[in-house]
């Protein structure tokens, strides 16, 4: 016999999913709800969320203002671990949800629940990042997912059913998208973006101005970094949310940020989606102006291959692994020396990194010089022919060169 639930805590946005979980809950489980609103940095969106749960069945509400643990805890370790997913996608809602699970799994022990939901679909990512996240945090709470279990097959079966509840949604028939927005970025999917070959409309952006209708000038901002971690902009030190908050208005109104594309769900399906991050964009290319300068070669070539691994486990929901940590402890080892002041010149659309400097740079303005002076361009010719020694020794194992050569041939 199957445990009755008699009380579940909620991961709340107040967006249309959620808006109707909560009565199908109440219909369906006859249980109490705790709606869980965790501030990520969605601003206004976070407005008259308290008034909306309890009216539509909420037994309790909680509000977490969690948006500097975020920046600091989550999206700066990303950030330093150079993580991209499918080398666009900057982990906007990825780093998001192990936070808003925890934050979660922590209310649920406080108020006496025994079960955890959310609102995420069958078929994407966030459903397995939030049931890992409780998997790690809380394994004894039981797991609701309606969308697994409900009748409702659409977002348009979503707003029927919110509207004959009386419920009041922001996603309409005539606006369908589905956003998720917090400190990093803003995503859209659904709707007409479903149709890869669909230009998305110009009224769908909301962080950033089209390229095209930025200013005529180009502006320039200057960030530093401390191992890795960015500390101000234009010489102000800012908070963690706050300098991001900064770099997304600066880079937002530059058209800066933007990415359309087809990513590789975890559970197989491909999704077309269309991602403003502007302020992480400038952090990115920020971050490899100075550690092209602090890392070794070696240390470069080993980051980027780590960098892949680590995007995947946090796309894949993975956050609360030891591999996860074990990735960021050698993440912050690496940029150790990745302290220094990156200058990115931004102009319609595009930031350009125009000027690095940092006090552990491995750049020898000497070395790279043309100018002969301090180095021996005789010592070249022996480290050649070492390196070149498998060559040689497979031509002659064969007797001809690799690839073969035609007499005659250019």
């Amino acid at each position: 016999m199957t445990k009755r639930i008699k009380k579940v805590a909620l991961a709340y946005s107040g967006g249309l999913d959620t808006s109707v979980i909560i009565p199908w809950l109440k219909e369906n489980y006859g249980c109490e709800v705790v709606a869980v609103a965790v501030d990520v940095g969605q601003a206004e969106e976070t407005s008259g969320l308290k008034e909306k749960a309890l009216k539509t069945g909420a037994c309790e509400f909680h509000l977490l203002d969690v948006r500097e643990e975020f920046a600091r805890d989550y999206l700066f370790p990303v950030l330093r671990a150079g993580a991209i997913y499918e080398k666009d996608y900057l982990l906007g809602t990825s780093t998001a949800r192990p936070l808003i699970a925890k934050k979660q799994v922590e209310v649920a022990l406080a108020t006496g629940c025994d079960a955890l939901s959310h609102g995420c679909t069958g078929k994407g990512n966030d459903q397995v990042r939030f049931e890992l996240a409780y998997q790690a945090l809380a394994p004894e709470l039981g797991v609701i997912a309606p969308w697994r279990e409900w009748s409702i097959i659409s977002r348009e079966d979503a707003i029927d059913y919110a509207a004959a509840r009386g419920i009041p949604v922001v996603a309409t028939k005539k606006d369908p998208y589905s956003r998720d927005r917090n400190l990093w970025h803003l995503s859209h999917e659904g709707g007409p973006l479903e149709d890869p070959a669909f230009e998305p409309e110009a009224s769908m952006f909301k962080l950033t101005v089209d390229p095209k209708d930025a200013p005529d000038t180009p502006e320039y901002v200057t960030i530093v970094f401390e191992k890795g971690i960015p500390v101000s902009v234009n010489g102000e030190v800012l908070s963690p949310a706050g300098l991001i908050e900064k770099l997304n208005e600066i880079g937002g109104r530059n058209g800066v940020g933007r990415v359309d594309l087809v990513e590789n769900r975890l559970i197989g399906i491909k999704s077309r989606g269309v991602y403003e991050t502007p302020g992480g964009t400038l952090l990115v290319e920020a971050l490899k102006a100075i550690e092209s300068l602090t890392l070794d070669r070696e240390s470069a070539h080993e980051k980027e291959r780590l960098s892949a691994r680590y995007a995947q486990l946090v796309y894949f929901g993975q956050w609360f692994t030891p591999l996860r940590e074990a990735l960021d402890a050698f993440m912050a080892k690496l940029c150790d020396t990745a302290t220094g002041t990156a200058k990115l010149k931004l102009y319609k659309g595009k930031a350009i990194v125009v000027g690095r400097s940092s006090p552990n740079a491995l750049y020898s303005q000497k070395l790279a010089s043309f100018d002969m002076t301090g180095y021996s361009s005789q010592d070249s010719a022996g480290f050649i022919r070492l390196f070149g020694l498998p060559y040689r020794g497979r031509a002659k194992m064969s007797g001809t060169p690799y690839p073969a050569v035609v007499a005659g041939e250019r």
